[in-house]
């Protein structure tokens, strides 16, 4: 299968009148606003691509990714109309929160180019106020898209924090676990020791492997 089983869950960038980040729900995992750490103040926006369709196929969860269980999820189709759109609406949420913006990319998808990423290294040259963290499977450090995650977090270091999923040599990575050794830690979200990412903060702030829970 490529790309998601819910096709009518797609969304054209040209015919979606809404904001391509989109602020969470009160009772969302993220939480809406950042309450702790470095990110303090900050408003908790995300951005959801299409699972597969944007993913490495060596994805050790291609068959099982939890976008599986998310048929109400607006999937945003990826492209240069994605692009101009994140342009106007990080933009206008960075207007609207001087205090600061935090985009959790691809709550579901992946980085799909090396343009793409060079998109978010130019938000974040504009916007001072702009941070963002995620997971990515773009574990092959020969590939271009890999290269160009690695300029930008080196760039940005302090406000680009994406960890690398289920590559267990990367001591920052993000774990399924299956394979996450005892030392790792497990998010707190899902163990019930914090209510939000917005009141732990671990996967842009910690030195350490995160543990993620199968869901």
């Amino acid at each position: 299968m490529i790309g998601t089983k819910y096709q009518k869950s797609r969304r054209t960038i040209s015919d979606y009148p809404y904001s391509v980040i989109k602020r969470p729900k009160s009772h969302n995992k993220l939480g809406r606003r950042v309450t702790v750490g470095r990110f303090k103040g900050y408003a908790m926006y995300s951005l959801t691509l299409e699972e597969r369709a944007t993913c490495p196929t060596t994805c050790q969860r291609w068959a099982d990714c939890y976008g599986n269980n998310m048929p109400f999820a607006h999937r945003l189709q990826h492209g240069l109309d994605l692009e101009r759109a994140l342009f106007r609406d990080v933009g206008a949420a960075c207007r609207d929160h001087p205090q600061g913006v935090l985009v959790r990319l691809h709550v579901l998808g992946d980085f799909y180019s090396p343009e793409y990423v060079g998109v978010w290294e130019e938000l974040l040259a504009t916007h001072d106020n702009l941070a963002a963290f995620g997971y990515t499977h773009r574990n092959d450090p020969a590939c271009a898209i890999h290269q160009a995650l690695e300029r930008v977090q080196n760039e940005f270091s302090n406000r680009f924090a994406i960890r690398h999923s289920d590559m267990a040599c990367d001591p920052l990575s993000a774990l399924h676990e299956s394979i996450a050794p005892p030392e790792a830690i497990t998010c707190p979200e899902q163990i019930g020791k914090t209510k939000s990412c917005g009141t732990c903060g671990l996967c842009w702030s910690a030195d350490r492997q995160i543990r993620f829970l199968h869901h």
